[in-house]
């Protein structure tokens, strides 16, 4: 085993490490988000967001482990920062610097690696988004590019403030961190030819709530239905409130039946809700869905309009029927 060799800026990347004030904190969705993605996307059954400190490697994210860090002295991903380019390693077995190390030889057996070196806003290397597999494997330059894309979404992360991308009553991206989110994912399924569908959902009586019970109400009744949400749908879509009463989720590789299974489980659980619940209010939304065309939308500003004019429209109609109704 051929331990990492230490970066010639090793104490200035510490230094930007930890003001990054990021070491040790609770796991946090914006960052789960990618490893699920990651580990959906190349179907490993481990993605990492690792930060390489004095002495350990410490995992922001982590999916497919039951640790929250190693020493460095093992750590592929102390060897990932090294370099501006993604570490692979196709088989540790036959790689000198893996091939007795422990993290090969025992749980979790690595045979495969693949690092993407994430860069601080100042460009020092602080750690590495990876994934990890027990086989071993090959990296095509499409799929190099997909870690590339996902490493910069949590750059991303790491270089903005939580809170503005953060929606301070759920938890969620807000609109500025879906959009940034969105951007990425679009990139990679128009590249790879994957499938993509945006679905919408309008809290209708927000206001209502908000009005004649009072905000903090209004709150409980947002964060419920972004527990709702994550629920219903896979670890690997992407939740997000994008306004006070409404809700975004972006499906990467779905078919339609999926969709359906995922609206199914939402309706039941908020039935169940509606039918259960003292509260004085019910959870009244609607919802709307279109798929990702590269040919018609640009970016995601688009599919979101595309999404919210049939939505309007599916509701102005609902509205005019409910007054004829009742006329």
């Amino acid at each position: 085993m051929i331990e990492p060799p230490t970066p010639v800026d090793e104490l200035l990347r510490l230094e930007t490490l930890r003001n990054l004030k990021i070491l040790d904190t609770d796991p946090e969705e914006r960052f789960d988000r990618v490893t699920r993605l990651a580990k959906r996307i190349f179907g490993t059954p481990i993605a990492l967001v690792s930060l390489v400190d004095n002495d350990r490697q410490w995992f922001k994210s982590c999916q497919g482990l039951d640790v929250t860090q190693t020493s460095r002295e093992v750590s592929f991903c102390g060897h990932a920062i090294l370099d501006d380019q993604p570490l692979v390693v196709n088989d540790a077995h036959f790689d000198a610097r893996f091939s007795d190390n422990p993290l090969v030889t025992h749980e979790p057996n690595i045979r495969f690696y693949a690092g993407y070196p994430l860069r601080a806003p100042d460009g020092k290397k602080v750690g590495a988004l990876c994934i990890i597999d027990s086989e071993p494997r090959e990296m095509t330059a499409d799929d190099l590019e997909l870690l590339q894309e996902l490493g910069q979404m949590v750059e991303e992360e790491l270089a903005t403030a939580n809170l503005m991308h953060t929606d301070p009553v759920t938890g969620l991206s807000n609109g500025v961190g879906f959009g940034l989110i969105a951007k990425h994912i679009l990139a990679m399924c128009k590249r790879t030819n994957t499938s993509a569908s945006l679905m919408l959902f309008h809290l209708t009586n927000q206001q209502l709530i908000d009005g004649f019970i009072g905000n903090e109400e209004g709150d409980r009744a947002s964060i419920e239905l972004a527990q709702f949400l994550m629920a219903s749908f896979r670890d690997s879509d992407i939740v997000a409130r994008i306004a006070k009463d409404a809700f975004a989720t972006l499906l990467v590789g779905s078919n339609l039946s999926e969709m359906e299974t995922a609206q199914q489980r939402l309706a039941e659980r908020l039935e169940t809700r509606n039918l259960s619940t003292d509260l004085d209010y019910q959870l009244e939304i609607e919802s709307c869905a279109g798929a990702y065309d590269p040919k018609r939308h640009d970016n995601i500003e688009a599919l979101l309009r595309d999404v919210q004019d049939r939505m309007e429209a599916r509701e102005y109609v609902a509205a005019e029927d409910a007054r004829a109704e009742s006329a």
